[in-house]
């Protein structure tokens, strides 16, 4: 399943990220909390497709976040950066204190990350109302200094990006915002093409991101709305971007990045149904080495109430296996499901 396994891949040591050979198209996996875990982020590496996934964001609030705790969570860190199945993770962070925010950095560094990402972009108000995610937008000024003193702390070899929405309330300090992130010395930056006040409504403005990348030396990741070959294809016809995140479209079709792949390649998409089941009781038992029975319980309805907009059968079925009581009943309902459909 693993594109390792499917495409020849390399290391660009340039990049920080693995490139395959026959595609110029960079895929990533978005960083979602409460949902993108290590766990979810291993299971997505296993099928494979991205070149790299962005860890659930860091708070830092009072103090510096010790190495210890980039170590707990993001635990790819002591596999230098990488997940069980070799493709890079990046570490993000969340903050509004520049100080604070290098040290943690370093931090990240220390236990063994190897690219630190900022987000700039989480619309949560709990976020927002302690300084913290696109509340930021409303200040270029915070935004270069976070990303300059994180730059200057760092070693050079260590790359950094951030991540924006295209605004808080409207668009009007978007490329202030772009500039001052990029005078702090950042590569690259992905943009969400909506606003906080937009949250997640559609339709992204992808011609935003255009526009975006004829003002920046850096490199332009699209984020937003994409979920499949033919949405990507539009992305790029629009915004010209080569590369691109993914974030509900992975939880609503695990198998996405690898469709894409085959498809940027020339071949039909992958449809793995067929090991599905497989796919989803290894998860259920991943989960149970890192969760309670409820915890693992619920991650799991949580996901499955994903998957139903891309699979009918869990469409169909949803509540039934919403009213699962045990992790066993649920796995055992999820195989009957697509057995019962092939």
């Amino acid at each position: 399943m693993n594109n390792s396994a499917q495409t020849p891949l390399k290391t660009d040591k340039n990049q920080h990220s693995i490139t395959p050979n026959s595609s110029p198209i960079t895929l990533a996996v978005a960083p979602m909390e409460g949902v993108m875990d290590h766990t979810m982020r291993d299971l997505l590496s296993r099928i494979g497709g991205m070149n790299y996934l962005v860890s659930e964001f860091v708070r830092v609030t009072q103090y510096p976040i010790p190495a210890s705790s980039f170590r707990r969570l993001v635990p790819e860190n002591t596999r230098h950066a990488r997940t069980h199945f070799r493709h890079p993770v990046h570490t993000q962070l969340l903050g509004s204190n520049a100080e604070l925010m290098a040290h943690s950095a370093l931090n990240a560094v220390e236990a063994g990350a190897q690219h630190i990402d900022v987000n700039f972009g989480c619309p949560a108000k709990r976020v927002n109302g302690h300084g913290g995610g696109s509340v930021l937008l409303q200040t270029p000024d915070s935004l270069h200094n976070i990303m300059k003193a994180i730059r200057t702390s760092l070693p050079a070899d260590i790359p950094v990006s951030a991540k924006i929405r295209l605004g808080f309330e409207n668009e009007d300090l978007l490329f202030d915002n772009v500039a001052a992130i990029e005078a702090a010395g950042v590569d690259t930056l992905t943009i969400h093409g909506r606003t906080k006040r937009d949250g997640y409504k559609p339709p992204a403005r992808w011609e935003k991101m255009g526009i975006i990348q004829d003002k920046t030396t850096m490199t332009v990741v699209a984020n937003g709305d994409i979920v499949d070959i033919n949405s990507l294809r539009r992305c790029q016809s629009i915004s010209g971007c080569q590369h691109f995140m993914i974030g509900r479209g992975a939880l609503n079709n695990p198998f996405v990045f690898q469709q894409i792949r085959s498809q940027l390649n020339g071949q039909a998409p992958i449809h793995d149904k067929g090991i599905f089941t497989q796919l989803f009781s290894d998860y259920s038992k991943e989960l149970q080495q890192h969760y309670d029975e409820t915890a693992t319980l619920g991650r799991l309805k949580q996901w499955c109430g994903h998957l139903r907009y891309n699979f009918e059968e869990i469409q169909l079925n949803l509540q039934v296996l919403r009213r699962c009581k045990t992790t066993k009943e649920l796995t055992r309902e999820f195989e009957r499901i697509f057995q019962e459909c092939h």
